[in-house]
């Protein structure tokens, strides 16, 4: 996005590419569904934004989910706004035919793509040293470019088999940037099930459910349960309560409310119908709608589930407790946390101990959930960086 918007105001621009093709982490992100941005208003999209909130709302101001659809509209993808806010291209289009549309463009507009250039750090004031891998190992060849501007893009530390995997970091802490180490974000969250229900259960979705951290606000949607222990939307997006809560070694304890639409009198009322000889697996598929992999999910929770009260029963539907032993490792993560701290940058994401390289990007020390906010918020960091050098 900055080459482009650079290119646009009639700058000569030429992008180095450490991997063999362009876009392998921009590919990765569409392989779940191609989410593009979200359709939420400025203030509420910043929010998901957490600590950068502010300065989220500036950049969301200067490059917004309007002005990403678009962008996209201009490379010939229309887009739609699901149920759910989140934007997406229409069915036809993936994620390769806006990649492939959008390296077209900057060809057109003369940007000059180098693919299998590694950058290996500074030299001078304004030098940055490459290594050529474009012919082979035997024939790599170190060269030194002088540009007036240098953006620097290259991704956190999760997926590195795309490129992003954080080698970076030393070149610049040698500057003295300030860097918070990288940790999983959107990721899976780690439960020690018992071998029984390993067994038992497998993998499954559980749809329609609530869930929180500990006594934290809930975020609805499906979960999946893996060997491991939980995946899904609402796991990802409690990771930072997840990461803080274990980081402090206090109890980490993920609530699962199974049925977040009925009231607890709701709920207590149809537990109350429960018939003598009615076997418990039969009894919630019929009275809630609670098939497998319930039984065994409640009864992995409370071994005597099966003959609580209604009381205790209804308390333990709306609050399944699961004990989260830790987060998926760092490369397995849909993003990270921590980065180049924002206090090493000016107001154009300018480097304070290097004047004229900006960084933009999963670089930076920002994180959100799933849902079209980290796209929007690297294709924004990179308008803005490109609005600083075009100053």
């Amino acid at each position: 996005m900055a080459a482009q918007r650079l290119a646009e105001a009639g700058c000569r621009v030429r992008l180095f590419e450490a991997q063999a093709t362009v876009g392998r982490k921009f590919l990765v992100a569409g392989h779940g569904g191609f989410n593009l941005s979200n359709a939420e208003e400025t203030t509420r999209f910043a929010a998901h934004y957490g600590a950068q909130e502010k300065r989220f709302r500036e950049l969301l101001a200067h490059f917004s989910a309007t002005d990403m659809r678009a962008w996209a509209q201009d490379l010939g993808i229309e887009t739609f706004a699901g149920t759910s806010g989140r934007i997406f291209p229409v069915v036809a289009h993936k994620p390769a035919d806006l990649l492939r549309a959008w390296l077209g463009r900057l060809r057109e507009l003369g940007v000059e793509i180098n693919t299998r250039h590694r950058w290996l750090g500074f030299m001078g004031p304004k030098g940055l040293r490459l290594r050529d891998e474009s012919a082979g190992p035997a024939a790599n060849q170190e060269l030194v470019i002088e540009p007036d501007a240098t953006v620097l893009a290259l991704g956190g530390a999760s997926w590195a088999k795309t490129g992003s995997d954080g080698a970076w970091v030393p070149l610049l802490q040698d500057l003295g940037v300030p860097i918070t180490p990288f940790a999983p974000a959107n990721c899976g969250a780690e439960v020690a099930w018992s071998d029984f229900f390993k067994a038992k259960a497998g993998r499954a979705p559980l749809k329609n459910i609530a869930l929180r951290v500990n006594d934290g606000l809930a975020v609805r949607g499906e979960i999946m349960l893996t060997d491991y222990g939980l995946e899904g939307t609402p796991v990802y997006a409690l990771t930072p309560q997840l990461r803080v809560a274990l980081a402090n070694s206090g109890p980490a304890v993920l609530y699962v409310n199974l049925k977040p639409d009925l009231t607890a009198a709701a709920l207590l009322s149809k537990l109350r119908q429960r018939r003598t000889g009615t076997s418990f697996p039969d009894f919630l598929r019929k009275a809630l709608h609670l098939g497998p992999p319930i039984p065994t999910l409640l009864r992995e929770a409370q071994a005597d589930v099966a003959t609580l009260p209604p009381e205790a029963l209804a308390a333990l539907l709306m609050a399944v407790p699961l004990s989260a032993t830790g987060l998926r490792p760092l490369d397995e993560a849909i993003s990270t946390a921590g980065g180049i701290a924002f206090r090493a940058l000016d107001e154009h994401l300018m480097l304070r101990q290097r004047p004229g390289t900006f960084v933009a990007g999963e670089m930076l020390d920002w994180e959100a959930p799933t849902g079209g906010y980290l796209l929007q918020g690297c294709f924004s960091t990179g308008a803005w960086v490109a609005k600083g050098i075009i100053g």
